[in-house]
This record gives C-alpha cells, sequence and structure tokens, in this order.
C-alpha cells in the first residue's frame, strides 16, 4: 500500500471516473438539469470542479490550468481527459508534498502562505462536495449513479480479502 495521501487521490481519481462515466450517457438537456441546494447544473459542476482542481495543482507545483469555470462546457469527453490529467498529477504531487512545504496564495485580506497539506485536504474536500451535488441532481431526477463510496473503491480495487483467504 502506497501513502495515505495517495491512495486518498486514487480514491479521488476513481470516484470522479465512475461519476464521469455514469454522466457520459446523459443528454444536453439532462447536464442542465440542476435541483435545490447544489453548485448548479450538472455540466457547470463539472466545470466548476476541474477549473479549481487544476488551480489547486498549480499552487501546489504543477501545471497552469486549462480550463475556467467561466469557459463554455466543452462536453463530457473533454471533461474527463482535462480530469484525468489533473487527477494523475494531483496523485504524483500528492506524493511528493513535504508538510512543511507552503505555498503562498490570494486570501481574503491580500495574498498569505499556508501548508501545502491545506491544498491537498481542499482538493479532497472540494471534489467530494461537488461529486455530491451531481450525485444530488441526478437522485433528485431519478437518474442512477451507482455506488461511489470508499468501500466501493476498495471492492474495485480489489484490496477486500474475505477472511481465510488473504
Amino acid at each position: 500500500m502506497e501513502s495515505p495521501w495517495i491512495e486518498a487521490f486514487k480514491y479521488h481519481h476513481w470516484a470522479n471516473t465512475h461519476l464521469l462515466e455514469q454522466c457520459s450517457t446523459l443528454t444536453d438537456e439532462q447536464l442542465q438539469l440542476t435541483s435545490p441546494g447544489t453548485y448548479g447544473t450538472i455540466a457547470a459542476t463539472w466545470l466548476h470542479l476541474l477549473g479549481a482542481q487544476e488551480r489547486y495543482n498549480m499552487r501546489l507545483g504543477g501545471g497552469e490550468p486549462t480550463l475556467s469555470g467561466r469557459d463554455p462546457f466543452p462536453g463530457i469527453p473533454v471533461i474527463r481527459q482535462h480530469l484525468t490529467a489533473s487527477d494523475e498529477e494531483l496523485i504524483q504531487l500528492a506524493g511528493r508534498i513535504d508538510p512543511r512545504e507552503r505555498a503562498e496564495v490570494s486570501g481574503d485580506d491580500g495574498p498569505v502562505t499556508l501548508p501545502k497539506t491545506v491544498i491537498l485536504i481542499q482538493a479532497l474536500h472540494h471534489g467530494n462536495d461537488h461529486r455530491t451535488h451531481i450525485c444530488s441532481v441526478l437522485g433528485h431526477n431519478g437518474i442512477e449513479y451507482g455506488e461511489m463510496d470508499v468501500w466501493a473503491f476498495a471492492e474495485a480495487s480489489d484490496v477486500v480479502v474475505p477472511v481465510g483467504q488473504g
């Protein structure tokens, strides 16, 4: 087993991939669905999630963002391509971050520094939060999306072993 950071971001990537797969069958009209208490439409939420993650990667020492939440929605295949690359970069960055490293970010009162681990935790939280929003929209509209919790990830990753067989 790799470091807990890497394992956490492998789950993050798996969950993004799983939910994108569910969304790949939606029509353009369904991608515009929303429900109360969520970020917005499914399309807008995916674009926001991707744009923010690319900014987290940049703050952690990765590449420059390629898409922004202000861009027109490019479609699920393009989101999948960019998010897969961003997820993979995040896994690599998570494995290299020294807990003592700090990053400069814009704060409400000007630039501040904070531990890069805070950015890693924010990336995990932000992904979970907005995937939940998308799941809420899907569920509100009677659209199935399958199991996405960590138990489902463990099963899909073949790390669950029946007692007496490990």
